[in-house]
């Protein structure tokens, strides 16, 4: 599908395709969702005050995402797979803010250091490098400064044709939200919706210790996805309260 069908399939999204020229485009491949119900007040510790937690049935989810990042460009440039193309984890909760909701990062890890240099760089996203690996029914994360592991042994299972809402609350979100020291940064994004498939788990390890009150015994939800491709739009600034625009 070319991103001209991309761009013309919007009935699924929750609010208007933004009217500015988009400015990336990216593919997130071969998805692997963990999700976990967490306690509202715990999550609060990790969430600026500018931002409100988004709830599905009065509850705050976590999710940790665990991808492979491709052929991410600027518009009218190629790909240059040494630094588009690269394993990916985020961990990542659900917000809203100006009558969007969206996702707020927690964190995020890539396989590649001189890509997240140049990701964060560009999109003041809070990457940070770890060793990642990847094989077809394994992937595996260590990162020695933060003393972060994960390990996920899994098998795929068949396609969902008929998704819940929570399955739908958890993966259709089309704007991302993250703070900077001055100011909240929004970010437009557009994809075909997510396909599902099963996934079954044969050995999970997951070993953050920052998270450790927060995230907790086994997942709530597990899921898999072939991937999507994104289009994405530059951010917008919001400036925190007490600090003035410059």
């Amino acid at each position: 599908m070319t991103i001209r069908d991309i761009l013309n399939t919007a009935e699924h999204r929750p609010w208007k395709m933004p009217t500015e020229s988009w400015k990336f485009y990216q593919e997130w491949n071969n998805a692997i969702f963990l999700h976990w119900q967490v306690e509202l007040s715990e999550l609060k510790k990790f969430v600026p005050k500018e931002l409100e937690i988004d709830l599905f049935d009065g509850k705050p989810w976590i999710s940790v995402v665990a991808f492979t990042m491709e052929k991410i460009r600027p518009k009218n440039l190629p790909s240059f797979p040494p630094i588009s193309d690269f394993d990916e984890i985020n961990i990542r909760t659900y917000v809203k803010s100006n009558d969007k909701t969206g996702v707020y990062f927690l964190s995020i890890e890539g396989g590649k250091s001189l890509s997240c240099k140049v990701a964060k760089g560009m999109s003041e996203l809070p990457y940070r490098f770890s060793e990642i690996k990847r094989t077809e029914n394994q992937y595996e994360s260590n990162n020695s400064e933060f003393n972060d592991k994960l390990n996920i042994q899994f098998t795929i299972g068949k396609g969902i044709t008929e998704k819940t809402e929570l399955e739908k609350w958890l993966t259709e979100r089309y704007a991302l939200f993250q703070d900077t020291e001055k100011s909240i940064n929004e970010f437009e994004i557009h994809h075909l919706e997510w396909t599902i498939n099963e996934i079954d788990l044969i050995n999970l390890e997951f070993n953050y210790p920052r998270f450790g009150k927060l995230i907790k015994n086994k997942p709530n939800k597990i899921q898999y996805s072939k991937g999507v491709k994104v289009i994405a739009w530059g951010k917008n600034k919001k400036e925190k309260t007490g600090y003035n625009t410059v």
